[in-house]
């Protein structure tokens, strides 16, 4: 068996293959000895039918088989004797039979990048403390306390810091309503109707609602705000906009008494001592989640900083799509519209193929990590995994295992489990250096 291998850009590449005659007939003769055994004609007895007669009933059949066997037999070789690596054979195509009885046919390949791997053990990489203090303790109780407030309309008085206040507006960019100026939907900035605001500096854009400090019920203000430049519009940077605010209502927030009573409604029944015990609990558990991405963001950014190589154009294509439809998705979530996702649909692409890139990147890498270190996911791994899934979702594991391979998931499963333990190889044997307080204010500012 004679095999051509050209390659061709983006992981791509042509197998040509010739198979000889001998070969061809005595792969064919297997086929018809065993269509032979097994086929049941009239007239004949079982295994006794002449083999005209086997050819001429089932010729297509044995043709296609045939055709099988030699195309597993040429990827098989192809891999053995010209080490490639193919994450896809294709499907053989325009197979010809000479008149020696030789056959040739072509395939076309996807194949795995090829990976010059850079230094992967010593990486030195920053991390936070995943310690909780008092004061996010205290922060988190807070919050509790607002989620379970009440409101009441304020008479007598106007807002202050602290009061939350109900409120229509419209806004504009140098005097054109803003959706017009900027040609696209741009969500809550160009206005809406019965919009709460907490009066503090956090709320809506720096500076807006500190203008509504003072205010009563049924007062309009006009209200100018330059827009931050870490603002998700880009066109909007250091525009100022122009909203038109009407007051319709004041409301004092009342904050429940942290105490026991409040710590049953929250924990249904629990005392306060033990609603901090858990609130302490699940930001440690929130913290080291975060000190853990943080490591392997690091690892990521490391690895795509000094490593690129071609990747596979389909496989971009679909992780760009799924990139894009993770993003529309919490798009909806967050009360984006149609149109304005609509609108931001090349932004929203334009995002996702530069993720899609870096994944894939990163996927590969770590997977030539693995293979390199003999890093393995072995078959009681992989049952206990899925196991621990199924009971999770309070499934059958034999049920839903079965269903996983309807679909031909597990292998993606297993490999997802492989660039797990890669980058647990590389973190256990990282220099890991503790960030310092200012470093980790940066890293929640950015």
């Amino acid at each position: 068996m004679n095999i051509t291998v050209e390659k061709q850009p983006n992981c791509n590449a042509s197998l040509l293959v010739e198979v000889p005659s001998d070969t061809v007939q005595s792969e064919r003769n297997k086929i018809v000895k065993t269509y032979t055994s097994q086929a049941r004609i009239q007239g004949f007895r079982p295994g006794k039918a002449p083999r005209k007669v086997i050819e001429k009933r089932f010729g297509s059949s044995i043709t296609s088989e045939l055709e099988e066997r030699l195309a597993r037999q040429a990827f098989e070789k192809a891999m053995t004797e010209q080490g490639l690596k193919v994450l896809d054979f294709g499907r053989p195509a325009d197979f010809k039979e000479t008149p020696d009885g030789s056959v040739t046919f072509r395939s076309q390949l996807t194949l795995a990048p090829e990976i010059n791997l850079p230094d992967y053990k010593g990486i030195t990489i920053t991390a936070g403390s995943a310690e909780v203090t008092e004061e996010e303790v205290e922060q988190n109780l807070q919050s509790l306390r607002e989620r379970l407030a009440d409101y009441s309309d304020i008479e007598g008085r106007t807002a202050t810091t602290g009061d939350l206040a109900v409120i229509d507006y419209t806004s504009t960019l140098d005097g054109t309503p803003l959706e017009e100026a900027l040609g696209k939907p741009v969500g809550y900035l160009s206005g809406r109707e019965g919009f709460w605001i907490k009066i503090d500096e956090e709320s809506f854009l720096p500076g807006f609602a500190a203008e509504l400090d003072g205010c009563a019920a049924g007062d309009e203000k006009e209200i100018k705000v330059t827009v931050p430049e870490d603002f998700p519009v880009a066109e909007l940077h250091g525009k100022e906009l122009v909203f038109d605010v009407k007051v319709k209502e004041i409301k004092e927030v009342s904050l429940p008494e942290l105490d026991d009573e409040f710590a049953a409604k929250v924990t249904g029944g629990k005392g306060l001592d033990e609603l901090k015990t858990m609130v302490e609990q699940q930001l440690g558990v929130e913290k080291q989640r975060q000190v853990d991405d943080a490591k392997v963001n690091q690892i990521v950014e490391h690895f795509n900083e000094l490593v690129d190589f071609e990747l596979p154009e389909e496989l971009v294509r679909e992780e760009t799509q799924s990139q894009a439809d993770s993003l529309v998705q919490r798009g909806v979530q967050s009360g984006m519209s149609e149109d304005e996702i609509a609108a931001q649909q090349a932004e929203i692409f334009a995002t996702a193929g530069m993720q899609a890139r870096t994944n894939l990147k990163t996927n590969f890498i770590l997977q030539e990590i693995a293979r390199v270190e003999n890093i393995q996911i072995s078959d009681a791994e992989l049952v206990n995994h899925l196991a621990t899934v199924a009971q999770s979702r309070k499934e059958s594991p034999k049920k839903m295992i079965k269903q996983l391979q309807k679909e031909g998931r597990i292998p993606g499963i297993r490999n997802s489990m492989l660039v797990g333990k890669a980058i647990d190889f590389v973190l256990e044997h990282a220099n890991v250096e503790e960030a310092s307080a200012s470093t980790e204010d940066q890293e929640e500012k950015s």
